[in-house]
């Protein structure tokens, strides 16, 4: 191919959240990934108002925010299709959706109001339950709000986790054993979000099953089963090396296999997905209960998205060429 015809890539990685760090890694293991036959890759960071371009770890430019472009040696570059890898907000949230709408730019994920809808934990919950998905009983609190422990312990029992309702890579979330530690917990929580979500505990083994849904194309990923060695699956357990023993695909009966695939298509579908998504799930009695939604999920060498692309005898090269191409019209 022609070097002229390939089109501009943007990986888009950063963010105004805890989770940069993983965003970063993320984005570095994709920009790795993409098909250089078929694409130009380019790195961007965007970090509050500060939006560069990234080549070999040194900034080569600053971003036009007015049309997503950028100058490199006198040439003004324009970017074809914008791979979002931001965890948290801007890009998980809706944000950069809009603002892509609004450019007219392709993007990998989720429009705006399925983006806005699934980061929002306690919202995509209650929206779910009205389709019999089974979901942990759960609470809300907003920062600066009475905290009444015994009443918590009332609704909900003990133990129970505590967790920002907006955020992921498990920053701020605490299990909570005993009464006395629940102020500390969602002080914790609303470090990180402005509301904080008290969630009954559910004793089981997690799942998680990755998915994207194309034109004509559905390629729902092996189920990974999660096991970790923490108390539960904390950010050490999910980032450390050998804190989580992570099984792929997840040793379980067929029919259970089977099901946890078809809950994460449904709940796909219910939620308007777009792009690579990965459902997370408790399973307790023979019954998936939806844990969380992730719209834009790690995609660190290490992360369950990799993983499940190789175990279902993929590259990850050849999924975000499928991804890029369903939105530029290849396929």
């Amino acid at each position: 191919m022609d070097e002229k015809k390939k089109q501009n890539i943007a990986i888009v990685a950063g963010g105004n959240s805890s989770e940069i760090v993983i965003s970063v890694k993320s984005a570095e293991n994709l920009f790795n990934a993409i098909d250089r036959a078929k694409f130009i890759p380019w790195l961007i960071h965007m970090e509050g108002d500060k939006w560069n371009v990234f080549e070999k770890g040194k900034e080569i430019a600053a971003i036009d925010k007015s049309d997503f472009s950028f100058l490199s040696n006198g040439k003004k570059t324009r970017i074809d299709y914008a791979y979002i890898t931001i965890h948290g907000t801007p890009g998980e949230d809706g944000i950069l959706q809009g603002y892509f709408e609004l450019l007219g730019i392709p993007y990998s994920t989720c429009n705006v109001t399925s983006s806005a809808l699934t980061f929002n934990k306690w919202m995509c919950n209650n929206y779910l339950k009205n389709f019999d998905i089974p979901i942990a009983n759960s609470m809300l609190l907003n920062k600066g709000g009475e905290i009444n422990p015994s009443q918590v312990v009332g609704k909900l029992g003990l133990p129970l986790f505590i967790k920002p309702n907006a955020g992921g890579s498990s920053f701020g979330i605490t299990k909570v054993k005993s009464e006395n530690e629940i102020e500390g917990a969602i002080k914790k929580a609303w470090e990180e979000s402005s509301q904080a979500i008290i969630e009954q505990f559910i004793d089981g083994v997690e799942f998680t099953c990755g998915l994207v849904k194309l034109s004509g194309k559905e390629l729902i990923f092996p189920v990974t089963e999660v096991l970790p060695k923490n108390e539960f699956f904390d950010f050490e357990a999910k980032y450390t090396p050998g804190v989580t023993d992570e099984i792929t695909p997840a040793r379980l009966p067929e029919h259970l296999f089977k099901k946890c695939q078809e809950l994460s298509s449904y709940i796909y579908s219910l939620c308007d997905c777009y792009g690579i998504v990965r459902v997370d799930f408790i399973l307790k009695d023979n019954q998936f209960y939806f844990l969380e939604l992730n719209t834009v999920p790690g995609m660190t060498d290490t992360s369950f998205i990799p993983q499940q692309v190789r175990a279902m005898g993929h590259t990850l090269t050849e999924v975000l060429s499928l991804v890029i191409e369903d939105k530029l019209g290849h396929c």
